[in-house]
């Protein structure tokens, strides 16, 4: 190390990935000035006003005191850094720069924490993210906020190390304290307490059944009848019977969720269920914004986006929709580079058959005109409509359903265990394409959901002809459907909804009845 020279290393934070950060301090003899250069924002900027009183009130010497003029460089400087969490790192970057404290190897750890006027630390965004990078970056050490701990303590072959204060990470540099690093505690993960139980719902066993496909293949839904019949409870049961997360799985969402200021102090447990309102923007449900942020489809990945009054959403809105529902990722372009947010989600839409909702009600009269009845299901486009695998009706219920008791025990759990034998056939399958095919796309590539033992729903067209499995029943089945005038979009959705039907059944072939159950969830002609 030069004199009055330092390096360390804290971490950027783009998109949902971390970036590594070089955190240079030099001391140049001259009047008193302290400048933080590297394309910072005003957070960043503002850091050397919080370093001079964390420094003053942890019994060192801070830099308004020096006569001298110091520089912080972040490099490298052609990525823009935001945030707090470079406090700690310049801290303790000047303190080496000064002598102020013992020479430490600084190539093997990486700082990231907000200091507070006092010498306290405050947690971070992204300690998740600085973690994995850290790990692939060969780094032995992460110190970070305590309350950050448990969160970075899910990346293995990384030493947490949690500080509650700057005098800790001094004490702990220099050898005078002992901190043991954060050990993830792997809880069992719990059964989702879902709000309703299949049981819960009166009738509709057409659209539970869609339910239980749409679960256990990751498929898209749109539910379609009047106002007051259970679109929202169907979809808030939904929760009861999905799987539960693997560790991988928790991790990648727990990610985005810490990129967002989300993170709930740990791994999150349970697949996630965004409603956002139909008043919500473009970036509030895509992402983006001056400082990109994942929106509500990526936090929505590995669960369920929920789309209430599916027409009442901008249409621009539900366009740029088509693009993650296909890919499995959303891309939001910046002038310098492009940030990708996986949005890997199952689609549950409601809507009504018109503005007043009673269109093809057999009791309730519609009040629309049929031009209204036209231009309000027109909202839903042809493209978009294609990429809902199952497209159902859900009918009103008689009042003599609605009255009748039901005795017996919550039926979720045990279709949550039909589920997840369903999701465990479709994770061997992949398995063993991936072992025929070689290594998996790349992670962030247009097919890296693809592998890696997910579900139906993301088969490609190549797998989808390979997996699908059809007897010769199922093939004379589907040239009679050459007239049905299907897209090849709606033909290969079409398979791979008949195989998850298959899977539920424990099947190895996928036979003529599970093609015409499929096929029977597709709307052919108006709404």
């Amino acid at each position: 190390m030069l004199k009055n020279l330092a390096k360390v290393h804290s971490a950027e934070l783009e998109g949902i990935k971390a970036k590594l950060i070089e955190v240079e301090i030099d001391l140049n003899v001259g009047l008193h000035a302290f400048n933080i250069v590297g394309l910072a924002d005003k957070a960043v900027s503002e850091a050397k006003e919080r370093v001079n009183s964390a420094l003053k009130n942890s019994g060192a010497k801070p830099p308004n005191r020096e006569n001298r003029k110091i520089t912080v460089n972040l490099a490298p400087a052609d990525i823009k850094k935001a945030g707090s969490q470079y406090d700690l790192a310049i801290a303790l970057g000047y303190l080496l720069a000064t002598k102020q404290i013992k020479d430490f190897e600084t190539s093997d750890k990486v700082f990231a924490g907000e200091l507070a006027l006092d010498g306290r630390l405050r947690p971070i965004n992204g300690a998740l993210n600085i973690s994995e990078m850290a790990r692939e970056a060969s780094f032995k050490f992460l110190l970070l906020p305590k309350e950050n701990a448990a969160e970075a303590a899910a990346i293995k072959d990384l030493k947490i190390i949690p500080l509650q204060n700057l005098t800790e990470a001094i004490d702990f540099l220099e050898g005078r304290r002992s901190i043991e690093p954060a050990v993830f505690k792997n809880k069992e993960e719990g059964v989702v307490n879902s709000l309703v139980d299949f049981s819960e719902i009166k009738g509709q066993e057409h659209a539970k059944r869609a339910l239980v496909i749409a679960a256990a293949g990751g498929h898209n839904l749109l539910m379609i009848g009047p106002p007051g019949v259970g679109k929202s409870l169907l979809a808030q049961a939904l929760t009861g019977i999905l799987p539960g997360l693997s560790r991988e799985e928790a991790i990648e969402i727990t990610k985005i969720y810490s990129a967002a200021g989300l993170a709930p102090g740990g791994l999150i447990k349970n697949r996630p269920f965004r409603a956002p309102h139909q008043t919500a923007s473009v970036i509030a449900i895509v992402g983006g914004g001056g400082d990109p942020k994942p929106g509500e489809i990526s936090l929505a990945h590995r669960g369920v986006l929920f789309l209430d009054e599916l027409p009442e959403f901008q249409k621009n809105i539900l366009e740029a929709l088509r693009q993650p529902m296909e890919s499995g990722m959303v891309r939001v372009a910046r002038a310098k580079n492009t940030l990708t947010f996986p949005s890997r989600f199952s689609l549950i839409a409601a809507m009504n058959p018109c503005p007043c909702g009673y269109w093809g009600d057999p009791e309730k009269e519609c009040r629309c005109g049929a031009y209204e009845v036209i231009r309000y299901q027109k909202k839903i486009s042809g493209p978009l409509l294609d990429r809902i695998d199952l497209q159902i009706k859900v009918p009103r219920i008689d009042l003599k359903e609605l009255r009748r008791k039901r005795i017996g025990n919550p039926e979720s759990p045990g279709i949550k265990k039909q589920v997840e034998s369903a999701r465990v056939l479709q994770k061997e399958r992949f398995k063993k394409i991936s072992a025929r095919g070689g290594s998996p796309p790349k992670a962030d590539g247009p097919r890296a959901h693809a592998f890696g033992g997910q579900t139906n729903a993301e088969m490609s067209s190549k797998q989808t002809e390979e997996l699908v499995n059809l007897d010769k029943a199922a093939e004379d089945f589907l040239e009679t459907l050459d007239k049905t005038r299907l897209s090849p979009r709606g033909y290969f959705r079409l398979l791979k909804t008949s195989r998850t039907i298959a899977d539920l059944e424990q099947k190895e072939k996928t036979s003529a009845e599970h093609l015409a159950e499929a096929f029977s969830y597709r709307l052919r002609e108006e709404i």
